[in-house]
């Protein structure tokens, strides 16, 4: 049975009129007529007696009609939210960005994208690399800022925003904090804090151990303020990525730059987002970013 053939027999019995429903219908008279026999044959049984210009409706129509009105409101209905619940998914933007970061660019990215744009919803959370990952692959957000740890992959935007030196921030009360820089051999004799969710701990700890080189022992905080009040304490170093402008260290920590190598260290910082949910707001965004961005580091 066509949901069609319910709204033309619905229109007839209305219009009380095979001709006004098909005006209503925007079909032509015979049509909808063989429509409405056609729904009779499907159902096998008569909805409607003819007699000259006139008809009644049978006891199976009238029973057929009130339900075919009640399931034809809910369609609508469903029709309308769904519609509702699609331009309000067209006018948000989830954004997800590393729990770590403390760069002042992503609030004002922010703060000029709802100026230009009021109209978008803008939802944000923060995460470990690993979180923001599962949150983009599952689509709990639009787009993220995030370090890049992976080769890049052909289902995402992989928008680079721009490379950024490594830091740690240490205690005025440390030894270390009267040098201009410190090295990974240096850091290794004092913990290093991690930002990190207790079910991302170890894979936090894996990839800054094995893959950027930190050695030593490692200490947990939920939040970069916990983990700030743990480097004032002199409890450890708190590696930090100059992603943009940071705020001051505070009078009671000194930031020096990490060196590998006689280098110092850098990490790659992306704007990722799924290739499929690509569209005007996520690209103004990450481009709003990125320009923040590279105007900081001149």
């Amino acid at each position: 049975m066509l949901l069609r053939q319910m709204k033309y027999f619905a229109a007839v019995v209305d219009c009380n009129s095979f001709t006004e429903a098909a005006e209503r219908c925007y079909i032509s008279q015979s049509a909808i007529s063989q429509q409405i026999r056609s729904l009779e044959k499907e159902l096998g049984v008569e909805l409607i007696h003819r007699s000259n210009r006139k008809f009644t409706l049978t006891a199976a129509g009238e029973y057929f009609y009130a339900h075919s009105k009640s399931i034809l409101g809910q369609v609508e209905d469903l029709t309308r939210e769904t519609k509702q619940l699609g331009a309000d998914q067209e006018r948000r933007l989830r954004i997800g960005y590393l729990r770590c970061y403390s760069g002042l660019e992503l609030h004002e990215a922010i703060a000029a994208f709802s100026q230009l744009y009021p109209e978008a919803a803008i939802s944000i959370v923060n995460g470990t690399h690993e979180e923001l990952y599962d949150l983009l692959r599952f689509g709990g957000v639009d787009l993220v800022l995030n370090d890049q740890r992976r080769a890049f992959s052909d289902l995402y935007v992989n928008f680079e925003l721009m490379q950024c030196g490594c830091y740690a921030e240490l205690s005025l009360h440390n030894p270390l904090s009267k040098q201009e820089t410190v090295s990974l051999e240096d850091l290794k004799r004092i913990p290093c804090i991690l930002i990190a969710s207790r079910e991302q701990r170890n894979a936090e700890q894996e990839y800054y151990q094995n893959t950027l080189g930190f050695g030593g022992s490692y200490l947990f905080a939920d939040n970069l303020e916990e983990g700030r009040l743990l480097v004032v304490s002199n409890r450890g170093f708190l590696p930090i990525e100059s992603v943009g402008t940071l705020p001051p260290a505070g009078s009671a920590v000194c930031r020096l730059p990490i060196f590998r190598n006689g280098q110092q260290l850098t990490r790659n910082y992306c704007a990722f987002w799924r290739k499929e949910r690509s569209g005007y707001y996520v690209e103004e965004f990450a481009e709003l970013l990125r320009n923040l961005l590279h105007q900081a580091s001149r």
